[in-house]
C-alpha cells in the first residue's frame, strides 16, 4: 500500500533529483544532503540558501535570501550572474527559475550570459530531466511548457515538481497533495497527506515536507 514514511530531521524545502540525490534547506537556511542512510539521513553542506534544487544527473543549484544564484561543483558553490527567488534543475542543461517579479528564466548553458527570459509569469517553475517544464502562477493556475508556449492544465496548485513527463506532483493552498494522471482532461489524483512542499524525481522518487518541517518519503 502506498504510504509516507517519516525521515528524521527538519526541512522547510526539499528537492529530489533521484533516489540518491536529495537536498533540502531548513528554517535557518542551512543546507542538507541526504546520506542514503535513514538512520543518519542528513549531512550539512556549507552555505545558506532559501531554495535548493537537485537533478537526476547530480546537478545542484540554489538561491539565497538575497536572490543570488549558485551552482554546486566539487564541494563548493559558484555564484552565477542574475537574481532568482526560486530555481529548478532537471539536468545540467535544463535549469529554470523565477525572479521576485515572477518573470521566468531558462539557463542558456553559458555562465557569461546565463539566462534567457521566457514569456509568462510564474511563482514556481519545475524542470525535469527529460525537458519537461511545468509551473504555477500567483492565482495557482497550472501550466505546462510545450513548443515555446504555456498550456494551462486544469486544477489549482501553489507548488509543483516535475521529475519527468509522467512523474509530476504538486500541493495546493490547503496543503493537499496531487499527482498528475497523464490525462489532461482529468489531470490530478489526490494523494493522502498534507505537505507544503513536494518533490518528484525522474526515477519515481518522491519526498515532501509538511508545515511542521517534518520530512517524508513516498513509497508506492
Amino acid at each position: 500500500m502506498a504510504h509516507w514514511t517519516q525521515i528524521a530531521g527538519a526541512l522547510k524545502e526539499i528537492s529530489a533529483g533521484s533516489v540518491a540525490n536529495v537536498w533540502g534547506v531548513n528554517a535557518a537556511n542551512n543546507i542538507f544532503r541526504y546520506t542514503g542512510n535513514d538512520n543518519s539521513p542528513w549531512i550539512e553542506i556549507p552555505g545558506a540558501l532559501i531554495d535548493v534544487t537537485a537533478a537526476a544527473d547530480g546537478t545542484v543549484w540554489g538561491v539565497n535570501a538575497a536572490n543570488n544564484i549558485f551552482r554546486y561543483n566539487n564541494g563548493g558553490w559558484t555564484q552565477i550572474g542574475g537574481a532568482l527567488k526560486e530555481i529548478s534543475a532537471g539536468s545540467v542543461t535544463n535549469v529554470w527559475g523565477v525572479n521576485a517579479a515572477n518573470n521566468i528564466f531558462r539557463y542558456t548553458g553559458n555562465d557569461n550570459s546565463p539566462w534567457i527570459e521566457i514569456p509568462g509569469a510564474l511563482i514556481d517553475v519545475a524542470a525535469a530531466a527529460d525537458g519537461t517544464v511545468w509551473g504555477v502562477n500567483a492565482a495557482n493556475n497550472i501550466f505546462r511548457y510545450h513548443n515555446g508556449g504555456w498550456t494551462q492544465i486544469g486544477g489549482a496548485l501553489k507548488e509543483i515538481s516535475a521529475g519527468s513527463v509522467t512523474n509530476v506532483w504538486g500541493v495546493n493552498a490547503a496543503n493537499n497533495i496531487f499527482r498528475y494522471t497523464g490525462d489532461d482532461n482529468n489531470p490530478w489524483i489526490e494523494i493522502p497527506g498534507a505537505l507544503i512542499d513536494v518533490t518528484a524525481a525522474a526515477d519515481g522518487t518522491v519526498w515532501g515536507v509538511n508545515a511542521a518541517g517534518n520530512i517524508f518519503r513516498y513509497s508506492s
